[in-house]
C-alpha cells in the first residue's frame, strides 16, 4: 500500500512495529506509519489520501493498547512539528505532541496554574481527547479551544464548548486529529507552582507504579449513586477500589497482571503480549460485574486486529 500513498516531506515507513511506542511495549506492526513533517505536510497527505484508507492518529502511546495483529491502514505518529508551547500573559498554547509535564512545568514557571497535568501520562493532543484531569481539576475547567484537521485535511478552529467535554470524554467530529489547544489558566506564584507539582510528584510515585510498564489507570471510576438509587456523576467510587474488594489485587494472565502496588493499574509484568493484557482486563471486568454489579468501562484505548491475516 506504501506505493500507493502520497507523497511527503516526513516519513513513511511500512509494517513498522509499534510496541516501542507505546508504554506497554506490545503490540503488532501499523501497516504504514506516518510521521508528518509539520501541519502543512500533515494537510496535503490527508487532502490526497484515498478516503477509503482507514487512518489512526497515535501520540506517545501511553494509554493505549495496540492489539498484536497490528493496525491497517495508516497510522499517524503527530512528532517535533507537533510540539510547540506558546505562553502569554494570560493563556498557554500546546501542540497535540507536547507532553503533558512539560506544559506544566512551561505553564508555572509563567505564573500560570495547569500543575494538575504535571503527573498525568501522555501529550496534549491525548488529554484534551480524554478530557484528562487530576486532583479535582479537569481539562474542560481550562481549556478555551482547539485547532482540529479534519479527514479532508482542512483546518477548523473551535470553542471548547463545542467539545461537550464531559468525565474521560469529548465528542469530536468523526475524524479529527487535534492538532493544539489553548488554555487559560488560573494565575499563581511559580515557586509555589513547582513545591504543588513536587508533592504531587511526591504523592504519585507513593501510590502508583510509576516504573512498570503500564497505561496509566485502566478503567473509569464508575459513576456514584445518588440516595434514589439512581446513577450520577460523582465518580466518587474508585475503580481500584472494586477491583480490590473483588479479590483481583495482583491477578495474573500469562505476562499481564493488576498491579499489587495499585490494582486499577494493568502491568505488563514480562512477555506480556496485547491479547494477555486485555483478556486480563476483561476478566477483571466479569468478576466486578458478577461480585458487585458494577460494569468497569475501558480508560485505556484498544485498537487493531486481534490476530494478524
Amino acid at each position: 500500500m506504501i506505493e500507493t500513498l502520497p507523497c511527503v516531506r516526513g516519513t513513511l515507513t511500512a509494517d513498522r512495529p509499534l510496541a516501542d511506542l507505546t508504554w506497554m511495549r506490545v503490540g503488532g506492526p501499523a501497516q504504514v506509519l506516518f510521521q508528518p513533517a509539520d501541519t502543512d505536510d500533515l494537510a496535503a497527505f490527508l487532502a490526497a489520501l484515498d478516503p477509503s484508507v482507514p487512518v489512526f492518529t497515535m501520540g506517545v502511546g501511553s494509554n493505549l493498547i495496540v492489539r498484536d495483529g497490528g493496525i491497517p491502514g495508516v497510522v499517524i505518529r503527530l512528532g517535533r512539528g507537533f510540539n510547540s508551547i506558546t505562553i502569554d500573559d494570560s493563556s498557554v498554547t500546546a501542540g497535540a505532541a507536547a507532553l503533558d509535564s512539560h506544559v506544566a512545568r512551561r505553564a508555572a514557571d509563567a505564573g500560570l496554574d495547569l500543575t494538575f497535568l504535571r503527573t498525568i501520562p501522555g501529550s496534549i493532543g491525548g488529554a484534551v481527547r480524554m478530557n484528562a484531569g487530576c486532583y479535582g481539576c479537569y481539562v474542560a475547567d481550562v481549556l478555551t479551544s482547539v485547532r482540529l484537521m479534519l479527514r479532508d485535511g482542512t483546518m477548523h478552529d473551535l470553542p471548547a464548548a463545542q467539545l461537550h467535554l464531559a468525565y474521560r470524554q469529548s465528542q469530536l467530529p468523526d475524524g479529527a486529529i487535534i492538532l493544539a489547544a489553548t488554555f487559560a489558566p488560573p494565575a499563581g506564584d511559580p515557586q509555589a507552582l513547582g513545591a504543588r507539582m513536587d508533592d504531587q510528584l511526591a504523592k504519585r510515585d507513593a501510590t502508583q507504579p510509576t516504573k512498570d510498564r503500564t497505561a496509566g489507570s485502566t478503567f473509569r471510576n464508575p459513576a456514584g449513586f445518588s440516595s434514589t438509587g439512581r446513577a450520577d456523576d460523582t465518580h466518587e467510587l474508585k475503580a481500584w477500589a472494586v477491583i480490590d474488594a473483588a479479590g483481583l489485587r495482583g491477578a495474573t494472565l500469562g505476562g499481564a497482571v493488576m498491579n499489587t502496588k495499585h490494582p486499577n493499574f494493568l502491568t505488563n509484568a514480562g512477555g506480556a503480549t496485547a491479547a494477555d493484557l486485555e483478556d486480563l482486563g476483561e476478566m477483571v471486568r466479569k468478576k466486578v460485574y458478577d461480585s458487585q454489579g458494577i460494569t468497569l468501562e475501558w480508560e485505556i484505548m484498544r485498537v487493531g486486529l486481534r490476530h494478524a491475516d
